[in-house]
């Protein structure tokens, strides 16, 4: 039973990367930084209490259970660029779409640090506003 266990995971597991093309140092990048992601939302919402996505700021499984959708969603996205660039021959949209999404997980792991009382540099502290007024800008046009 546990190396059928273990095959039927191995088999998945390589299914499910050739469908993102494969384990790239971006995606392992975009992987760390979406469990880094995670884990900060955790501990500031669970050790912290000072969570912006509950209206106590404590832990709430629902928010839990649709953060890991939304990861799920990134890497659907992630594979449909893949696809798109094996239509095209290129690997440009792919490596874009994976760099757009890690600067936007980065921006939401400092948020979550910032939440735990972590101090953020101005500078860092500016160009999160800048970039988080272009996405609010892109997100009404």
């Amino acid at each position: 039973m546990k190396n059928f266990i273990i095959t039927s995971v191995g088999i998945a597991g390589g299914f499910i990367l050739s469908l993102l093309g494969g384990w790239s140092n971006g995606l392992c990048t975009l992987i760390v930084f979406m469990a880094v992601d995670y884990l900060t939302g955790i501990i500031s919402a669970g050790v912290f209490k000072n969570s912006s996505k509950t209206k106590s700021g404590a832990l709430n499984s629902s928010v839990g259970f649709k953060g890991i959708f939304k990861k799920m969603g990134i890497l659907f996205v992630v594979m449909l660029a893949y696809r798109i660039d094996i239509t095209a021959n290129t690997n440009f949209v792919k490596n874009s779409v994976i760099i757009a999404y890690i600067a936007n997980e980065f921006l939401s792991i400092t948020e979550n640090l910032a939440l735990m009382g972590l101090y953020m540099p101005s500078a860092l502290k500016n160009a999160i506003d800048i970039l988080q007024k272009e996405e609010n800008d892109e997100n009404t046009d």
